[in-house]
């Protein structure tokens, strides 16, 4: 019996937003402090800083596709991919694909966590956290602030030459379904049924999104206000 071809959701909106918002955020802000644009390299750097919070709770409370249990996988499985074996019913990360969200989410949380400590207020700017280390640890965070944008750029990079890798090699196109958040799949059973292991996957739901976003944005205000007491 032939397999049909039928388009599916892969990707939820959340999931695309931050994907594309990281994708404008990370050069915006290489380029605001190469050319000392402070003003803007900060506030972006706090907006670059939600967006990883709101990507790190989506990624327990999302929908199938978005959270970090459904897509990140021990030394084993990553292997067994790496060999063409296992299960191959996944239709967002692979096990290998996992490693590079893990390892850009980490490199960016650590970069704006250090950005928001770091920086002389007599030498360009400060992180509105600033205030709140001594000048030796603000010094010591800002010589990391600077010097780990090579780790960022190294992974941004290896990102796009995976990417570059399926579409010419494997003839998978990575980029069109992060657009649109549909694939074009085989035997595409269980379409319709949300979180079916072989459909594609459900909206995201409207509440879900609300809590990750007044987290995620309540977070950076906070840390934007200098982290006053809450009390």
């Amino acid at each position: 019996m032939a397999l049909e071809k039928q388009s599916i959701r892969i990707w939820d909106w959340p999931v695309r937003l931050s994907h594309w918002g990281f994708a404008v955020l990370v050069p915006a802000m290489w380029f605001t402090a190469e050319y000392s644009h402070w003003w803007w390299h900060t506030r972006l750097g706090v907006v670059l800083f939600a967006l990883v919070i709101f990507r790190l709770i989506w990624g327990v409370i999302g929908t199938r596709t978005a959270r970090f249990a459904e897509f990140v996988r021990g030394p084993v499985a990553i292997v067994d991919y790496l060999r063409g074996r296992g299960d191959k019913a996944h239709i967002g990360h692979s096990p290998l694909a996992a490693l590079s969200v893990i390892a850009l989410l980490a490199a960016m949380l650590f970069q704006t966590t250090t950005g928001l400590f770091g920086g002389d207020p007599y030498d360009g700017a400060t992180g509105p956290l600033n205030s709140l280390v001594g000048v030796l640890t603000a010094d010591w965070l800002t010589d990391w602030h600077k010097s780990f944008v090579d780790v960022i750029i190294a992974l941004v990079l290896l990102h796009l030459a995976a990417i570059a890798f399926y579409a010419a090699v494997k003839r998978n196109n990575l980029v069109t379904p992060m657009v649109t958040g549909k694939r074009v799949v085989e035997d595409a059973r269980g379409e319709g049924r949300g979180e079916g292991q072989s459909g594609g996957i459900g909206s995201a739901p409207a509440a879900r999104v609300m809590v990750a976003v007044l987290i995620a944005g309540g977070l950076a205000a906070w840390v934007w206000l200098g982290a006053p007491p809450l009390g």
